[in-house]
C-alpha cells in the first residue's frame, strides 16, 4: 500500500509564483535577489500556515542558484534549519554561531532558517545579537515567527521585516479547486468556500480540512457533509429560521431552535450567527454591497432571493434584536429563554404583514 502524503506536503510550493496569496512578499524577494539588494537578516512574520517557512526555503534555494550553485553541486548542504520551539537555549545558539564562522565548501552563501524564533530564551537572543549585527559575508539569516511582539527590539532593528498576511478566502478556494481537479475529487464549490472560510486565512489548515473531508465523504465533498464534519450550522438553517420569522411562525421557529440545540450547537454562537445572517441579507439587498458577503456564489443567490421578502427597516430591527440577545446572553440566568425571546420577537416583526395577507386570502 502506498504511503499517504498529506496535501500540505504534496502540494508545497517550490517556486515563488506558486505561493498563494503573498505576492507582495514574493515579488519583493525576487526583485531583491535579481538586484543583489537582499539583506543578510530577514524576519518573516505572520499567522500560522500562510507560507513563511515555505518562502524561506524557496528563498534559500534561489540565493544559492543566483550565486551559481546547483542541486547537483550539493548546495542543499548550505541550507540549515533550526526549530527554535525545541532548540531555544543559549547553547543551541552558540552551536549555530560556531557553524556560521565557516565558509561554505560549495557555492557562495550559507542560509540559516530559524523557525518560531520568538521561542528563543532571552539569553539565546543576546548570544545571537552580535552575529546578527555583523554577520560574515557568506551568512544569511531568515527568521520566521507567528509572534513578532515577543522578539526583543534589538533583534527587530537588525532585520528586514516582511509581514505575511492571512490568505483571502477566494485564493484558498481557488487553490482547493486546483487540487481537487488534479486528484479527481468531486466537490460542490460552496463546500470549498466553507473550508476556506473555516481555515481563517491559513492555507495549511485549509488543506488539512480538505484531506479530512476527502476521506469522510469518499472523494465527493458536498456543502452538507462539510458543514457536518466541521460542526458548522449550515446556511440553510439560518435561511429556514429567517423564513419562519418572516411567516410569523413562532411555534415552528422555537421547534427549529430546539433541534439545533439538541444537535449540540451552542445557543450563543447560534444567535450571533443569526445576527450575521440578517446582516448578510441587508448586504444582499443592494448590488453595491453584495460583494461584502463572504460565501459561495450559489448560496449568495439564495440570500439575494430571501432578502427581497424583507424591508430594510425589518432587517435593522432584526439585527438589533439579535445583537441585544447576544449582549444579554452571558449575564442571563436562563440563557435558552434569552434566545427564545429573541426568536419570538423576530417572528413578530412581520406579524402585521402576515395578518394582512391572511385577510386578503380569506
Amino acid at each position: 500500500m502506498e504511503n499517504f502524503i498529506v496535501s500540505a506536503r504534496k502540494y508545497r510550493p517550490l517556486e515563488f509564483d506558486t505561493v498563494v496569496g503573498q505576492s507582495h512578499i514574493t515579488d519583493t524577494l525576487e526583485h531583491a535577489i535579481e538586484n543583489n539588494q537582499l539583506a543578510q537578516a530577514l524576519l518573516f512574520c505572520g499567522p500560522r500556515g500562510v507560507g513563511k517557512t515555505t518562502c524561506a526555503r524557496i528563498l534559500a534555494r534561489k540565493i544559492n542558484e543566483k550565486a551559481g550553485a546547483s542541486d547537483d553541486t550539493g548546495f542543499a548542504f548550505n541550507i540549515y534549519e533550526l526549530d527554535a520551539a525545541s532548540n531555544n537555549s543559549v547553547d543551541d545558539i552558540r552551536d549555530l554561531i560556531d557553524q556560521v564562522r565557516f565558509a561554505p565548501q560549495v557555492g557562495k552563501y550559507k542560509v540559516y532558517i530559524i523557525d518560531e524564533v520568538h521561542m528563543l530564551s532571552t539569553a539565546a537572543f543576546n548570544a545571537f545579537l552580535k552575529t546578527l549585527e555583523e554577520p560574515p559575508a557568506h551568512a544569511i539569516f531568515i527568521l520566521a515567527t507567528t509572534e513578532k511582539h515577543k522578539i526583543i527590539p534589538t533583534i527587530l532593528s537588525r532585520c528586514q521585516i516582511y509581514d505575511f498576511k492571512r490568505i483571502q478566502i477566494e485564493d484558498i478556494q481557488q487553490y482547493l479547486r486546483k487540487i481537487a481537479d488534479q486528484e479527481h475529487i468531486q466537490y460542490e464549490d460552496d463546500a470549498l468556500f466553507l473550508i476556506a472560510q473555516k481555515a481563517d486565512g491559513a492555507l495549511r489548515d485549509a488543506l488539512s480540512i480538505f484531506d479530512r473531508l476527502t476521506t469522510f465523504t469518499q472523494r465527493n465533498i458536498s456543502l452538507t457533509k462539510a458543514a457536518e464534519i466541521l460542526n458548522i450550522l449550515d446556511y440553510d438553517y439560518y435561511l429556514r429560521m429567517a423564513d419562519l420569522a418572516q411567516n410569523n411562525d413562532i411555534p415552528q421557529i422555537l421547534k427549529q431552535f430546539n433541534e439545533i440545540v439538541s444537535k449540540g450547537f451552542d445557543a450563543h454562537i447560534f444567535i450571533g450567527g443569526l445576527g450575521s445572517h440578517f446582516r448578510d441579507l441587508m448586504m444582499a439587498q443592494n448590488l453595491k454591497t453584495l460583494d461584502l458577503i463572504e460565501m459561495g456564489e450559489k448560496t449568495k443567490e439564495k440570500y439575494v432571493e430571501q432578502s427581497r421578502n424583507w424591508t430594510a427597516q425589518q432587517l435593522i430591527d432584526a439585527l438589533e434584536i439579535c445583537n441585544q440577545a447576544d449582549i444579554n446572553y452571558k449575564n442571563s440566568k436562563n440563557q435558552r429563554l434569552t434566545v427564545e425571546i429573541a426568536l419570538m420577537q423576530l417572528a413578530s416583526l412581520s406579524s402585521g404583514d402576515v395578518a394582512k395577507k391572511k385577510k386578503i386570502e380569506s
